[in-house]
């Protein structure tokens, strides 16, 4: 039993950095009630994320021979007249039919670029991102031309709409940012910064979020990841000064502000990063307890608080958190720390009763979790699963029944937190929206 608990302690000591800048604060982090609920299950996923989906969504059921001798029978020298006519006058539907029809016509070949630019650019109008971006890449593909730059600019736009890095990084890739417009660049340094965080060119990422101007509705955001670019990069001091910056700037905002709490939290992790145990407990102790994230400082400061040798201190904080409260949120390692502040000032009875908790609570979630993964479930019905906890947390809060549910609920809640999950979530939420536009459209729309 013994060596056990010292392999106990061992293990968690190892990981007691916590994964200090391992996820967004709480203003990045939407709860569970926060999300927009998707009102459909998904069937394929392939379905709505394939590439190649945008074609068959706006050009209906006809083969694209049938559609070209169409388009062919009807264009007449005028109609790319009528078309730049309809779009200036704001009539995007009929707009759209025409220049699809124009787009596939032999006698309009010349101008294919220009007709496929403003038809993705009449899609945009429409708010249909995804189909309007595929019309852009089309030009951009065409290589130097009339439009590429204005191509590249809308499709960094309904990229950015989307979430969807791919498209982003691929509009950026072909231009200088200093030729986008000055309205559109903060929005192209901050998503260049999270790419570059992504792939830990941490220098980088932080040189692209501190270009982000202050009068920017980006900017909060953006010198908190300048901040988080720096310490994970190891550089404490400049690390430091950002979420000074930003603590300093939001100070007028009360002291609830989600971006100001998310600066004081990064300040505390700064510190508990270069061992300044004191310093990171003083900052911790900051942080107001009616916001989002105080019950993780509580937990993070009991870190700090055991690595400084002050075991009750720990102790008197998680006096704060009942049992009822890890039922609902996935914090293993809390208890587990709780259980070592109590081996080591001998309280082996107690250091007992936590470790029967952490049993009684993550036990089954452990086996609930093997056997789901034994199944080889479909990613759909993952998906789906969660889907339904968010609507059913909308619809009846914290009355709903959080044991009938295939994949655990504090499970679900911690998913939630997950950058991944949410752009993922977001995405698709977004594709959905767009396709239901395109199905509501009129018929002679769907099927010109």
């Amino acid at each position: 039993m013994k060596n056990l608990h010292l392999g106990l302690v061992a293990i968690c000591l190892s990981v007691s950095g916590f994964g200090a800048f391992a996820k967004d604060p709480s203003f990045l982090q939407p709860k569970i009630d926060g999300f927009d609920v998707l009102n459909e299950s998904i069937e394929s996923l392939n379905e709505i994320l394939s590439t190649d989906a945008a074609e068959p969504v706006l050009l209906a059921q006809n083969s694209r021979s049938k559609r070209q001798r169409s388009a062919t029978r009807r264009a007449s020298g005028s109609d790319l007249i009528n078309a730049l006519k309809l779009t200036r006058s704001r009539q995007y539907k009929d707009a759209s039919i025409l220049l699809f029809r124009l787009s596939h016509s032999p006698k309009y070949a010349s101008k294919r670029i220009q007709i496929k630019y403003i038809l993705g650019h009449v899609l945009f109008q429409l708010k249909m991102n995804q189909v309007a971006a595929f019309q852009f890449i089309r030009v951009v593909k065409q290589g130097k031309n009339k439009y590429l730059r204005q191509a590249i600019e809308k499709l960094s736009l309904a990229a950015d709409y989307l979430g969807d890095d791919t498209l982003l990084n691929y509009a950026i890739s072909r231009v200088s940012i200093n030729q986008f417009p000055r309205v559109h660049r903060d929005m192209l340094y901050y998503r260049i910064g999270e790419y570059q965080l992504r792939n830990k060119q941490f220098d980088q990422a932080a040189e692209s979020f501190s270009r982000v101007r202050p009068n920017s509705l980006m900017y909060s955001t953006a010198k908190y990841h300048e901040g988080l670019a720096y310490a994970s990069g190891n550089k404490p001091k400049s690390a430091m000064k950002a979420f000074d910056e930003l603590a300093d700037v939001r100070a007028d905002k009360g002291v609830t502000d989600a971006a100001r709490v998310a600066a004081l939290i990064g300040r505390a992790r700064v510190a508990y990063q270069a061992k300044d145990w004191d310093r990171a407990i003083t900052y911790y102790r900051e942080v107001p307890r009616d916001t989002e994230m105080w019950h993780d400082t509580l937990f993070e400061s009991s870190w700090a608080m055991l690595q400084s040798g002050r075991f009750r201190s720990a102790l008197s904080n998680f006096q704060s958190l009942h049992s009822a409260y890890y039922e609902d949120f996935y914090l293993p390692e809390s208890l587990l720390l709780r259980s070592i502040v109590y081996l080591y000032i001998c309280k082996y009875e107690e250091m007992d009763k936590v470790l029967a908790l952490f049993n009684k609570i993550y036990k089954p979630v452990f086996v609930k979790i093997d056997k789901i993964l034994d199944q080889k479930t479909k990613p759909e019905q993952f998906f789906n699963e969660v889907v339904k906890v968010i609507r059913d947390y909308k619809l009846k809060g914290d009355d709903i029944d959080k044991t009938s549910y295939v994949i655990p609920f504090l499970v679900v809640r911690r998913i939630l937190q997950e950058g991944d999950f949410q752009n993922s979530y977001n995405y698709i939420k977004k594709l959905l929206d767009e396709r239901k536009t395109v199905r509501s459209m009129p018929v002679d729309w769907k099927t010109a």
